[in-house]
């Protein structure tokens, strides 16, 4: 009965998703508040309806319901508690419907916290993402709908892929979700600017909280993600240009150019056309990824199995939405006024250089992430690799790094750059002296590691050096200091905390290509191998089992000059259900 309830609230969902996207929007244009008033109730109903949904899916899966098909084809009794819940979002059709849950929390927290915002925008916002939420609903009750039930249901399910079967797994792909449809909401208020025909500095204001909280969610998603494929599929480094990765990496540097340039909309009411354009192509690649990892089109460990059919339904869905609202853009984009001027060295300037060079990453791992896909369509087998990621990623990261650290110094309109390089001299200092003791330590290893290390002691330093100038420390009494850091805001914060976990980024990939070692040994219990400086035990292996699978454990005891520091035990699972 609670299954039954599920769908039930799927297609309630459905029919308020319809009533909000069409009334306010009618509201809007007849400027009738009363109809425009529905759009808040209706995004909060349509949340209420696709949470007893997921609610309904979730429970079936602790309840081990196996009469359920997306159940008995995902989990199993013996599964532990925490997997069990995760495998509702750890298939394609469940995984569809926290995309559609967290699509309509973002619309329900426009309707609780955007009373600030005027009657018609919020109308017209909130009836775009009424409408996606249509396009998305109807995709999963008629071609992937996660309630259907089984005439004669197995004893016990498939269980639930043994790689998902992880804490990073648990949470990335919410996390990652998160992201990708949060953008969804810079989407909906670039298609109700253009349908307004007015974009300012209040709009870039409403907007950037939320293409922030995106922002933020799809870092996390990543670095979750990354961390999984380090330790559990045994890759040793933390990117791999993997089709599926690149999914989540172009929106990502999509919306992080979205950020800087809403940034020059708001405080100088220039670059208004440009950002539009971004809001409408960040959450444009968040449906690319959707299509690729469920269309069949990739081959991918991250990649969903599922048919061609479904992926087509989602490609018709991008280009409706997509095509739809560029459509838009071409009519009103030349109505929108050019802004204020600005000189090439300032910080407008320093923010539309961040954007070509993020943009321009953008399209090289757009290109190169489709060209194979593309290939095959007729019939060409052909293969880019990391090699050529690499390549250009060298060429577009050092002038993205060195900009980022020069930018937030620079004046509005008209900067100072030898003055702005001076109060930077000391963070310069530093920066070659890392990049130097690098290239020492690597005695002949690869150069880019050590340029890597550089410019992440760059990136760091003139962070730390733009809070100082602002608290002006050490020129005025610390206390002085104190207040002014009080006083801050938290925009400035928010941005020297970025930057800082970028360098730490770059110092983290620069050390993955020069520090790695790697040997191949075969090892008998007591051996001892010397490597990079330690000395590595092999003490045997034990069977362990686990509550769904038996394992064969490994004791390695890494020692450094005789003392030991550290106990690894990996592990051979085998997952019998699975097979």
């Amino acid at each position: 009965m609670i299954v039954e309830l599920g769908h039930f609230a799927l297609v309630l969902a459905l029919i308020v998703a319809v009533v909000q996207s069409a009334v306010p929007l009618a509201g809007a244009a007849r400027g009738d508040a009363g109809w425009m008033g529905v759009a808040g109730p209706a995004a909060l109903v349509q949340l209420a309806a696709v949470g007893l949904a997921f609610l309904a899916l979730t429970h079936a899966y602790v309840t081990s319901d196996f009469s359920v098909l997306n159940v008995a084809e995902n989990s199993h009794s013996a599964k532990p508690l925490i997997y069990k819940i995760t495998g509702v979002w750890g298939n394609h059709e469940g995984s569809m419907l926290l995309w559609i849950l967290i699509l309509a929390l973002f619309g329900a927290m426009v309707a609780l916290f955007g009373g600030n915002l005027p009657a018609s925008l919020r109308a017209r916002v909130l009836s775009v993402q009424g409408m996606i939420g249509v396009g998305f609903l109807l995709f999963v009750l008629v071609t992937s709908n996660p309630f259907l039930r089984l005439e004669n249901p197995p004893m016990d399910g498939n269980d639930l892929n043994p790689v998902l079967q992880d804490p990073g797994l648990a949470f990335h792909p919410p996390l990652l979700y998160f992201g990708y449809v949060g953008f969804s909401m810079a989407f909906s208020f670039a298609v109700a600017a253009l349908l307004e025909g007015r974009v300012d500095a209040a709009w870039a204001r409403w907007v950037r909280p939320w293409t922030l909280a995106a922002w933020c969610g799809l870092t996390l998603g990543i670095a979750l993600g990354s961390w999984w494929a380090y330790y559990e599929l045994g890759w040793g480094g933390w990117w791999f240009w993997d089709p599926v990765e690149n999914a989540s990496l172009l929106p990502w540097l999509a919306g992080t150019a979205l950020l800087h340039s809403a940034i020059v909309v708001e405080k100088r009411d220039a670059m208004k056309s440009w950002t539009v354009l971004l809001a409408i192509l960040a959450f444009g690649l968040s449906l690319l990824g959707t299509f690729l990892v469920r269309s069949g089109v990739l081959l991918s460990v991250h990649a969903f199995a599922v048919d061609p059919a479904r992926g087509i339904v989602i490609l018709i869905l991008m280009g409706l939405a997509v095509g739809g609202a560029l459509t838009l853009y071409a009519v009103r984009a030349p109505q929108l006024a050019a802004g204020g001027l600005f000189a090439p060295i300032s910080r407008e300037g320093a923010l539309v250089l961040n954007n070509l060079l993020l943009s321009t990453a953008t399209a090289t791992v757009l290109i190169g992430t489709l060209t194979p896909v593309v290939a095959q369509a007729f019939g060409i087998r052909l293969s880019v690799g990391a090699p050529v990621f690499n390549f250009f990623t060298a060429f577009l990261a050092p002038p993205l790094i060195v900009a980022m650290g020069i930018g937030p110094m620079l004046a509005w309109k008209r900067a100072d750059l030898p003055g702005v390089l001076g109060r930077l001299k000391l963070a310069a200092a530093a920066t070659v002296a890392v990049g130097l003791l690098a290239a020492y330590w690597l005695n002949g290893g690869p150069v880019m590691a050590a340029l890597g290390l550089g410019l992440a002691a760059w990136a760091i330093l003139a962070a730390l050096t733009e809070l100082a100038e602002r608290v002006r420390l050490f020129r005025v009494p610390l206390g002085d200091s104190g207040r002014r850091a009080k006083g801050l805001p938290r925009s400035a914060y928010g941005a020297a905390l970025g930057h800082l976990g970028f360098g730490i980024a770059v110092a983290g990939m620069a050390g993955s290509a020069g520090w790695t070692t790697e040997r191949i040994d075969l090892m008998r219990p007591g051996d001892v191998i010397d490597l990079a400086g330690y000395e590595v035990a092999f003490d045997g292996v034990e069977a362990v089992t686990g509550p769904n699978y038996q394992a064969d454990r490994g004791r390695f005891v890494v020692s450094q000059d005789g003392a030991p520091v550290y106990l690894m035990t990996p592990e051979k699972r085998w997952y019998p259900v699975a097979g």
